[in-house]
């Protein structure tokens, strides 16, 4: 029995010297497994006498422990030189070029907004923003629209409750800024609105307005003309020339339409304007009187104007982009021509 514990012993010691990761588990059930080697060695101990039984255990408890120790530095080497492969494999050459990524890039709509931004802090306005679920007294009626205005339904807006609703234009901005401050006053409020209009290519339930407001003594409608030449020119080129029609708007009178001359063909006529030499880019006027006395301010003492532009609208003529719905449809081929 000893020259057999002997023999196991070398045998297994030479087959896990010889051994891969993957076959030392198999080595392992062979000579210490239940029905191993040593094992059926171990069960032929009650045919020795009493005084060999103590010696053979001593013995076979080596051989276990020789086989188990070898068996854990073997997968304590192979572990050791599978991590130096892999460390060889993933090294880095840091004097290598990196790999180029696509960068991403501003969105059209936010690209404009931020020129139109620009354009008049240019000239002296500060940027104010407000919330989007507004109330009906912000969104109406302190700015002059009646209960009974079309502008009200619901089916040109969306409320939540018979007082609350999602702002249809940023004005409420201007209210709110009015009751919290005196004149002068020389804001915009760019942001997003919403109107209950049928998804098409120049509507759109969702859309981003920029409107202005400028309240001080002595504002007059050429101030108001002077200001927005300015944008104009800015905004489409130094050739550019408006012109005001005459419009109606609750918190605005006297209001007008506003139109710039076409950018592209100089005012003679062409696709883009329609063959009419001009296009219509926004809504102003002269703040009305119950607008300022609604807000705290005296009409007597101080007059204002006010206008509002698609910021949408303003995209599409100058980027020449004939579909409102492609700034919302996530097109990669789109957004990559900008």
């Amino acid at each position: 029995m000893k020259e057999k514990l002997k023999q196991i012993s070398e045998e297994a010691l030479r087959a896990i010297e010889q051994a891969t990761d993957a076959s030392l588990e198999q080595i392992k059930i062979r000579y210490l497994g239940k029905k191993g080697e040593l094992t059926a060695v171990l069960r032929g101990m009650g045919a020795l006498s009493p005084e060999e039984r103590p010696k053979i255990g001593q013995l076979a408890n080596e051989v276990r422990e020789k086989i188990e120790g070898a068996i854990a530095k073997k997968v304590q080497e192979t572990q050791a030189k599978a991590m130096e492969l892999k460390l060889k494999a993933e090294k880095i050459d840091v004097t290598m070029p990196g790999t180029a990524l696509p960068a991403g890039h501003i969105h059209p709509l936010t690209s404009v907004q931020r020129e139109l931004e620009n354009i008049f802090i240019g000239m002296g306005f500060e940027v104010v923003e407000g919330p989007e679920v507004e109330l009906d007294y912000y969104n109406f009626q302190a700015l002059n629209i009646p209960e009974n205005h079309p502008a009200r339904d619901t089916q040109d807006t969306f409320y939540i409750t018979d007082k609350i609703l999602l702002r249809s234009p940023t004005s409420p901005v201007q209210v709110r800024t009015m009751e919290h401050r005196k004149p002068p006053i020389r804001i915009i409020s760019p942001g997003r609105v919403y109107r209950s209009d049928a998804l098409d290519s120049t509507h759109s339930p969702l859309f981003h307005q920029l409107e202005g407001l400028v309240v001080d003594k002595g504002i007059t409608m050429g101030d108001l003309k002077g200001t927005l030449e300015t944008f104009a020119k800015k905004m489409f080129g130094e050739n550019t020339r408006i012109r005001f029609r005459p419009h109606h708007f609750p918190f605005t009178e006297p209001s007008a339409e506003v139109d710039a001359s076409c950018f592209v063909c100089g005012g003679k006529g062409c696709r883009l304007c329609k063959g009419e030499g001009w296009i219509e880019i926004l809504g102003a006027g002269m703040v009305h009187p119950f607008v300022l006395s609604n807000c705290g301010i005296d009409p007597e003492e101080y007059s204002g104007f006010a206008f509002g532009l698609g910021i949408e609208r303003i995209t599409m003529i100058s980027r020449g982009i004939d579909d409102i719905r492609l700034f919302y449809e996530n097109d990669q081929r789109f957004l990559d021509q900008f």
